[in-house]
C-alpha cells in the first residue's frame, strides 16, 4: 500500500522516552567486532538524533594494547563503514574526545583498580554524576572474574546504595542449557540486583518486532481473531544465507537450537502468543511473555523424533559463492553432529492457542537472508467462492517481516477485473522506509538506549531465561538420547532438508516461499 501523502500524522503514544542521564558507558571486550561494528554506531547514531547525553563517556576495554587516539580511529572506521547515518565531521569531533581505552584482562585483579582510576578521572573530567552501564562483549566464561572485579573494586553498586545508577548488560549467550544458565544468573546476582541486569537480544530492536505488539493491540480488527477460533497455524522463520564463517568455533559448540531457537525464535513466539498486557511497564510486559513459556509444552523422549528436525548444510553456493559444507569448514570436526537447521512444530497450551500449531524454523546456508513471522488463518467453508475443492482459495496470510525489508503484509482474494468470476490473492502491503520515509533506528540504537532510561521491557528476565533453557534443554536431552553419529544434509543454497518439508506437509500445509 504505497503512500497517498508524504505527510504521516504520527500519533502520540504511552510509550515516550524518559530523560537520559549523563552517563559513563564501560565495554568490555572494546577492541572486538561489536563494539566496533555496532555498539559505536549505535552511540553515534543517538548523538546525532539528539538522544545521547552531551556530557557522556565511553570507555573500551580490551587485550588489545591501543591508545584512546587509536581507539578512535578504529571506531571511527566502524562508523564510516556501518552507521545508518553518515559521518558528520562536525558532530566527530565533538564525539571522539568522549571515547577512551584501557587495555587490560578481564582476569586480573588489576585491571579493576586500573579502571576504577580511570573511571573516576573521566567522570571528574566530565562532571558526569557517576551513573554506570556495564556492556560484557565477552565469552560467558568471563561472566564471573569480571563480576566480582567490578564488585571488589567498587565499581558496580546496588540499588539505593548511592544516587547513581550501576547497570550491567549480558550479550547472548547466557548458558548452553539450563544449569550453565542459572550458573551465569548466580555469578551477576550475587553482584548485581535483578533490576540492574539486561540480558540483550538485538532481534527484540527491531522496528517490526517493537510494532509486533502495536499490531496486535492497537488495531481493533486483530483482536477478536487472534485466537485458535480463527488462526490454522503460526510460522516463525529465521533464515541466514552465509554459513559459519568466522564463528565456526563458537557454532561448533552452540548449533542452531541454542543460537537462534533459545532466545531470538522463542522471544517472537511469546510476542506472537501473549496476553494483552495491562500496561506499558516492563514488568507488565515481561510477565506476560513469561506465560507464554510456561505454557509451552515440552518436547521430551519420543515426540523429539516427531516435532523436531536437525540437519548440517552440505556442499552447495549461496548467493553465488562456493560453500564447502559445514564439516569441511575450517574449524569444524569432521565427524561433527551440530546442527545448522532446526525445525520444530510445537503448542502454547492454553485457551488461546488451543491445538494451533507453531513451527520454528531456522538454518544457515539457505538461499536468502530473511526473517518473518507469518500468522496464517483458516480456510474459509468450501461454498460460494471456494467450492472447488481441486482448487481451492489460498488462505488468508498476515506476514511481518523482520528483514532484510522490515514491513507486514496481508494476503486477502481478490475479484479479477473481468467479465468472468475469477479470484486472484493479492498483497496489501507495507513497508517503512515506502510510508514513513526515513531509515529506522538500529536494533542497538533502541536497546541501548532502554539500558540508559532503566526500560527493561525489550530484556529478558532471569525467570525467562531459565524457563526457556529448561524447554529447549529438554530437547538436547532427546536428541542426546537418540545418539545418532550423522544427521541430514541439506545443499548449501537450498531450503532445508526433506526431512523438514516432511515435518509440516504430514499436517497438510506447507512452509512459506522467502
Amino acid at each position: 500500500m504505497p503512500p497517498t501523502s508524504p505527510r504521516i500524522n504520527i500519533s502520540p503514544s504511552q510509550e515516550t522516552i524518559p530523560p537520559v542521564e549523563p552517563c559513563t558507558l564501560i565495554i568490555f571486550g572494546g577492541s572486538g567486532d561489536l563494539a566496533r561494528r555496532r555498539l559505536i554506531p549505535a552511540l553515534y547514531n543517538l548523538l546525532l538524533d539528539g538522544l545521547l547525553p552531551p556530557r557522556s563517556a565511553v570507555i573500551g576495554l580490551g587485550r588489545k594494547p591501543m591508545t584512546d587516539e587509536e581507539f578512535r580511529a578504529t571506531v571511527r572506521d566502524g562508523v564510516i563503514a556501518h552507521s545508518r547515518q553518515a559521518l558528520a565531521e562536525d558532530m566527530w569531533t565533538d564525539f571522539a574526545p568522549r571515547l577512551f581505552y584501557l587495555s587490560g584482562d578481564n582476569e586480573d585483579p588489576n585491571t579493576y583498580a586500573r579502571l576504577n582510576a580511570r573511571v573516576a578521572e573521566i567522570e571528574r573530567q566530565l562532571q558526569l554524576p557517576g551513573n554506570r552501564i556495564f556492556y560484557l562483549s565477552i565469552p560467558p566464561s568471563s561472566f564471573a572474574p569480571v563480576c566480582e572485579g567490578l564488585a571488589r573494586a567498587g565499581l558496580a553498586t546496588k540499588p539505593d546504595a548511592r544516587p547513581s545508577y550501576s547497570r550491567i548488560i549480558v550479550e547472548k549467550p547466557v548458558g548452553r542449557d539450563l544449569a550453565s544458565a542459572q550458573a551465569i544468573n548466580q555469578v551477576t546476582g550475587r553482584v548485581f540486583d535483578e533490576s540492574q541486569i539486561f540480558r540483550i537480544d538485538h532481534y527484540l530492536g527491531k522496528e517490526t518486532v517493537q510494532n509486533l505488539m502495536v499490531v496486535r493491540f492497537a488495531n481493533s480488527i486483530f483482536d477478536p481473531i487472534w485466537n485458535h477460533k480463527y488462526i490454522d497455524h503460526v510460522q516463525i522463520t529465521v533464515s541466514e544465507a552465509e554459513g559459519v564463517g568466522t564463528r565456526a568455533s563458537y557454532y561448533e559448540e552452540a548449533g542452531a537450537l541454542r543460537d537462534m531457537v533459545q532466545n531470538h525464535i522463542l522471544q517472537l513466539l511469546c510476542l506472537v502468543a501473549m496476553e494483552p498486557p495491562y500496561s506499558l511497564d516492563p514488568d507488565v510486559v515481561r510477565n506476560a511473555k513469561m506465560e507464554v513459556l510456561r505454557c509451552l509444552k515440552p518436547i521430551t523422549g519420543q515426540d523429539v523424533a516427531q516435532v523436531t528436525v536437525r540437519a548440517q548444510y552440505g556442499k552447495g553456493a549461496t548467493q553465488g559463492a562456493p560453500v564447502p559444507g559445514y564439516r569441511r569448514e575450517n574449524g569444524i570436526r569432521p565427524d561433527s553432529t551440530t546442527e545448522t537447521y532446526v525445525a520444530i512444530k510445537c503448542f502454547v497450551e492454553n485457551w488461546r492457542w488451543s491445538g494451533v500449531p507453531f513451527y520454528l524454523r531456522t538454518g544457515k546456508a539457505l538461499p536468502h537472508r530473511a526473517s518473518e513471522i507469518a500468522v496464517q488463518f483458516k480456510d474459509i467453508p468450501q461454498i460460494l467462492f471456494n467450492a472447488n475443492a481441486q482448487q481451492p482459495q489460498p488462505p488468508n496470510v498476515l506476514a511481518l517481516r523482520i528483514q532484510p525489508e522490515e514491513g507486514l503484509s496481508l494476503r486477502i482474494v481478490s475479484r479479477v477485473p473481468g467479465t468472468r468470476a475469477e479470484t486472484h490473492p493479492v498483497e496489501m502491503d507495507f513497508q517503512y522506509s515506502n510510508v514513513f520515509g526515513r531509515p529506522s533506528p538500529e536494533a542497538y540504537e533502541r536497546l541501548l538506549l532502554d539500558v540508559m532510561t532503566g526500560d527493561a521491557s525489550r530484556f529478558m528476565r532471569r525467570d525467562a531465561v531459565e524457563a526457556s533453557w529448561a524447554w529447549i534443554t529438554k530437547i538436547l536431552e532427546g536428541w542426546q538420547q537418540q545418539g545418532l553419529r550423522t544427521l541430514p544434509e541439506y545443499e548449501a543454497g537450498t531450503c532445508g532438508p526433506a526431512e523438514a518439508d516432511r515435518l509440516i506437509e504430514n499436517d497438510g500445509r506447507a512452509w512459506r516461499t522467502l
